[in-house]
């Protein structure tokens, strides 16, 4: 992999990339070899490391989309999602993951939260966005995945609750106890 090689990945929109997005971008068909390039653009700061098998342009890179990087397949949402459309009040430093896995861990100072959900879900496209560089959960889907993962969760507002949409993506969970959640929750949110 030569110098120009590296620029072009580099000059892709993405800020992170991992080893093997980089192994499939470029002509290089040794991949021990490609470690060790790594690992020289690293040395002189034309790579920022972030975890093993993970790069970043610079230290200023995108850390929603490191967090879809980690453990693929994977999206943003439960309380990120929630926190931010004002459905939930209290703020997380944390990122929340939906994933294949149960982990929590800390990379770069910042700390991951990985919710495992069935692969059938985790790979629905219904109710999930692109954005930037990483996918990200509708806030109807956050709200559905919360109420998938968690029995009695208390949410603040939800008044933005397009309620059609969450019936609409409802199937892919298939679990009759979530619907009469779903349908608790959208009387208690008509009464409030």
């Amino acid at each position: 992999m030569e110098k120009a090689s590296i620029l072009n990945i580099l000059r892709k929109g993405n800020t992170v990339f991992t080893f093997k997005d980089i192994l499939l971008s470029s002509s290089e068909t040794n991949a021990s070899l490609l470690k060790r390039r790594l690992h020289y653009y690293v040395k002189n700061k034309e790579l920022y490391p972030i975890r093993k098998g993970i790069y970043a342009k610079d230290k200023d890179y995108d850390r929603l989309e490191l967090a879809n990087k980690i453990y693929t397949p994977a999206y943003i949402s439960l309380e990120t999602v929630l926190s931010r459309e004002g459905i939930i009040f209290q703020h997380y430093d944390q990122i929340f993951v939906v994933s294949y896995l149960t982990r929590e861990i800390t990379c770069d100072g910042q700390k991951y939260v990985f919710r495992k959900i069935k692969d059938e879900i985790l790979t629905n496209p219904l109710g999930l966005e692109k954005k930037d560089n990483h996918f990200i959960a509708s806030r109807e889907r956050a709200f559905l995945d919360t109420i998938y993962l968690n029995k009695n969760y208390y949410f603040d507002n939800l008044s933005s609750i397009d309620w059609d949409r969450c019936f609409e993506i409802l199937p892919i969970y298939e679990n009759k106890a979530m619907e009469k959640r779903l349908n608790s929750y959208r009387d208690m949110a008509k009464h409030a």
